[in-house]
């Protein structure tokens, strides 16, 4: 497993970042019973007005958000409520290149605030956002309210067996 960080905020504390990004991605793949060898994730830690950027420009929305995701592939599933489809992660090749699942984008300011808001503590917050993310390259999604059920409940177990109650 490799988790490649861009910090771009000074705030960011890079050390709590590392462990919660592991601790995440370990959670997610255990979950959905995935090897964690051979997989290749991309986290920028950036700032607001960084964020509301990315989100113009890949969503046509010019305001910040806490988290946004590009996937390398398109996993989803066919049908509302299923599970996307992992096969090319399910038997990774040893000898082969890396999975490379995506990027994930977080925004300090968003996350320290919704935080403060919601009266939970900042690790907390942030380990939720980046399984969102990580489920989110893998090809979950939460638009329809079969696939949402299906997200949310993933999300609350993961979090769970990392010691987190669930953020609904």
């Amino acid at each position: 497993m490799e988790i490649d960080i861009l910090i771009e905020d000074d705030g960011w504390d890079a050390e709590t970042l590392d462990r919660i990004a592991e601790a995440a991605l370990s959670g997610v793949l255990s979950e959905l019973g995935l090897a964690s060898e051979g997989v290749v994730v991309s986290i920028l830690a950036c700032d607001d007005d960084r964020i509301a950027a990315l989100n113009a420009e890949f969503r046509d929305k010019p305001t910040p958000t806490n988290v946004l995701s590009w996937p390398s592939e398109d996993r989803a599933a066919e049908e509302p409520g299923a599970l996307p489809d992992l096969s090319d992660l399910s038997d990774p090749d040893p000898d082969g290149p890396p999975a490379e699942l995506g990027d994930i984008a977080l925004a300090l300011g968003v996350l320290t605030r919704e935080a403060a808001e919601a009266g939970k503590p900042f690790e907390h917050h942030l380990t939720h956002l980046v399984v969102h993310g990580l489920l989110h390259l893998l090809g979950f999604d939460h638009i329809s309210d079969p696939d949402a059920a299906l997200m949310e409940g993933l999300e609350t177990r993961i979090l769970a067996r990392l010691g987190i109650p669930d953020p609904y």
